[in-house]
């Protein structure tokens, strides 16, 4: 579960996501005071670098993705400067190539998107890595986010005007971020967490999606976090199928979880409800500032029924992305690893064979530039006690320190 601020410090990695010996005593000349040791910091810019590729899915920001068409999740930016009214997104390729030097805002992902840069929308601007593109990319969705505003309360992140800034928690229907204090939570709902403030869930659905979503509330309540995990969450009164489900909680009538474990995704309905039939939605009657939000289980997904009459109904609500697995954060985080690992072990091959692709004496000069790097970087760390900060001084004695040992060679 990332939080808000998270996605912005990895959008501030961008463009340096790959770490080099040669560029670490500038990495240090913009602190002022060192409170940390040469490990943590190499432990640091790796997990940022981690964090990076699971936000970009991967994507290394080669390649404009719009002729991949609208795809089923990515990252996705909106340039202010290009348009200033938050009515289009650019990829990654184009927010680094295309945008460099304006004003951006991170997105992190967005579903069913297709990349807008230098469409109508940007007026004569073109993309410099993709130039014939449709006027408009009509199923695009956007929200205020694209305009760097977020929550009910529609303000900024991190938010000029605030003396501390608050996490705020992504919907997984709308898409929008949320402060914890207008989600419209009541004394008897909570945000599951633990002891240490971890979550306990994996996906929220906020207060203003959850009718949308009432018919979860037909399922058994495990689907349902908590931090109780002998209660797992407050119970509804008992109501019949035909009835709109209580927003306090799901049901737990012991009839359809029966029906929830003898029923099968490819024919039989789990809930044994005709949901189209039924429209099973909040009561018209209940305002939305009386909903209330959902936590959701890890792979609550894989609970859902796969019926044609199911389907029809997510379909008719546009939720349909629910039952397609890779639209979840989880499949998109791990898809996002296997291309980090494959990009990993590419990189390592590519290593082995550099010296077979050279001559001996070339072979020797580079492997005596290695030993040479390698002793000076050696010398320094033994020089050093490891619980001590590392200053830019230091790190420039070591590249000069090696400058003049070949000079001297």
């Amino acid at each position: 579960m990332y939080k808000f601020s998270t996605i912005l410090r990895v959008g501030k990695k961008l463009k340096t996501l790959s770490f080099h010996w040669a560029n670490m005593a500038d990495a240090f000349e913009d602190e002022t005071e060192q409170t940390v040791s040469l490990n943590e910091y190499l432990d640091e810019v790796e997990d940022q670098e981690l964090e990076a590729d699971l936000v970009l899915g991967g994507d290394e920001g080669k390649e404009c993705t719009y002729g991949k068409g609208y795809m089923k999740r990515q990252a996705i930016f909106s340039c202010i400067t290009c348009t200033p009214d938050g009515n289009a997104g650019v990829c990654t390729a184009c927010s680094l190539s295309c945008h460099d030097g304006h004003e951006i805002i991170e997105l992190w992902t967005k579903r069913k998107f297709k990349c807008d840069c230098g469409n109508s929308k940007f007026g004569e601007f073109f993309c410099k890595l993709l130039v014939s593109k449709d006027i408009e990319n009509e199923e695009n969705s956007y929200n205020h986010n694209f305009k760097g505003k977020y929550c009910t309360c529609g303000r900024p992140y991190p938010d000029p005007d605030a003396e501390e800034q608050v996490e705020m928690i992504q919907c997984c229907i709308c898409e929008d971020w949320f402060h914890e204090e207008h989600l419209g939570l009541t004394n008897e709902v909570k945000i599951p967490r633990d002891e240490d403030g971890e979550p306990l869930y994996e996906d929220l659905i906020c207060h203003i999606c959850s009718p949308i979503c009432s018919f979860l509330h037909l399922y058994p309540q495990t689907i349902f976090a908590s931090d109780n995990p002998q209660n797992p969450t407050t119970p509804s009164k008992q109501k019949s199928i035909e009835t709109s489900p209580s927003s306090s909680g799901p049901s737990t009538n012991p009839e359809l979880t029966k029906n929830m474990i003898l029923g099968e995704k490819s024919g039989t309905c789990v809930l044994g409800v005709d949901l189209l039939s039924n429209e099973l939605t909040s009561d018209k009657n209940q305002s939305q500032s009386q909903s209330q939000p959902m936590f959701l289980t890890k792979n609550w997904r894989e609970e859902l029924c796969g019926c044609e009459k199911c389907l029809g109904f997510y379909e008719k609500k546009g939720i349909s992305y629910l039952v397609d697995k890779e639209d979840s954060i989880a499949e998109y985080e791990r898809m996002a690893k296997e291309k980090r690992d494959e990009k990993m072990q590419q990189q390592e091959g590519a290593e082995m064979n550099f010296l077979s692709n050279h001559g001996h004496v070339e072979k020797m000069e580079i492997l005596s530039g290695i030993a040479d790097m390698k002793d000076e970087i050696r010398s320094f760390l033994q020089s050093f006690d490891a619980s001590k900060p590392i200053t830019s001084d230091d790190i420039h004695k070591v590249f000069d320190n090696l400058k003049k040992r070949r000079r001297m060679d």
